[in-house]
């Protein structure tokens, strides 16, 4: 049975048909709850779409179980799709997909307003949050073990599980960074045939409790940082620009995460957020298009999801966008790694 016959036998209008459902990224999570909401404000006889924050690795995976009426429309992800991923997919006959880049964001480190102050290199941070330093578990215990010109203050990171494009987002953007400039075989490691000592050197991450994993739900570590002034939080800057009355971001090489910093790619842990949308489900699930066109037009510098906390991508970025949602333009996975 095809995709659209079975949609069809739910019923042909948007009232009887099934609501529109999204998985994946929590960084993501807010925004589309918010274009979700304005869908719904635009006519109160639609069906509110679902959106649940699960996770990019877990999103993908849900939404690359299959096509059709009980598999996700959208997975929401911060970080971009893996050729391992898209092979899910096409192995599952998910069928084309559009990549639709929604705007930037930031990984983001935070402290307490009341908190230490840390100034952190990449290096010090994967000397205190690398598995193996140095090829030797690691040992580390505060920050000043790591830089002798930091405190003597734990090592205590609240973050997110290995589900989460925003820990990808980490270990690539300031993990893999701080590796290369710490261990002198790191280049080498990682141009070799077999990727598995370079990832226990330089992507692991230690797991003897230096490290907090928060689960999928960013508020948790916000309030985590306030019970624990010395501890460190990682999430996507929008939840620090929510919180800037409690917390401000710790920063990495002399640039704090700011919108101007993240938005003119200074800011070292920057990031594209994206949207995955399948092509046969735009066809067939009552709504869908609708939905992400509005997406389209509340992402601009001073639309409502900037003021949610999004920054805008670039002018050329988002006419991109546009035109790929406009014309059903399918990903490529030619370029996927």
């Amino acid at each position: 049975m095809t995709l659209v016959a079975a949609l069809a036998l739910a019923g042909c209008d948007a009232n009887s048909a099934r609501e529109i459902r999204v998985v994946g990224s929590s960084t993501v999570f807010p925004f589309t709850t918010s274009v979700a909401e304005a869908y719904v404000n635009q006519d109160g006889s639609r069906r509110p779409p679902v959106v649940e924050s699960i996770g990019t690795g877990a999103g993908i995976k849900r939404f690359c179980d299959g096509a059709g009426w009980e598999f996700p429309d959208i997975v929401n992800a911060s970080r971009r799709i893996k050729r391992s991923e898209y092979d899910l997919c096409e192995k599952n006959g998910v069928g084309a997909i559009l990549e639709v880049q929604i705007g930037v964001d930031g990984v983001a480190l935070a402290e307490a307003n009341d908190g230490p102050k840390l100034q952190l290199s990449k290096r010090d941070i994967y000397l205190a949050l690398a598995a193996n330093p140095g090829g030797k578990p690691n040992a580390a215990k505060t920050w000043h073990d790591v830089n002798a010109s930091l405190p003597a203050v734990p090592i205590q990171v609240m973050g997110p599980p290995s589900t989460s494009g925003t820990r990808d987002a980490l270990v690539e953007l300031i993990l893999e960074p701080g590796c290369a400039e710490a261990e002198a075989n790191a280049h080498a490691l990682k141009a070799a045939e077999d990727k598995g000592p370079y990832d226990k050197l330089c992507k692991r991450i230690r797991d003897d409790g230096a490290y907090i994993d928060k689960g999928e739900n960013d508020n948790l570590i916000v309030q985590g940082l306030a019970q624990n002034p010395n501890a460190v939080g990682v999430f996507g800057y929008s939840y620090l620009e929510e919180n800037a009355n409690r917390l401000h971001g710790v920063p990495i090489d002399g640039i704090a995460p700011s919108y101007a910093s993240i938005a003119g790619g200074a800011y070292p842990g920057a990031r594209p957020l994206f949207l995955y949308v399948k092509q046969r489900h735009l066809r067939a699930v009552p709504g869908l298009n609708d939905f992400v066109m509005l997406y389209t037009t509340m992402w601009g510098p001073g639309g409502t999801l900037v003021k949610r906390g999004l920054i805008a991508a670039p002018d050329a970025v988002r006419a991109r966008s546009l035109a790929i949602v406009r014309q059903g333009i399918a990903l490529d996975p030619a370029g996927l790694h």
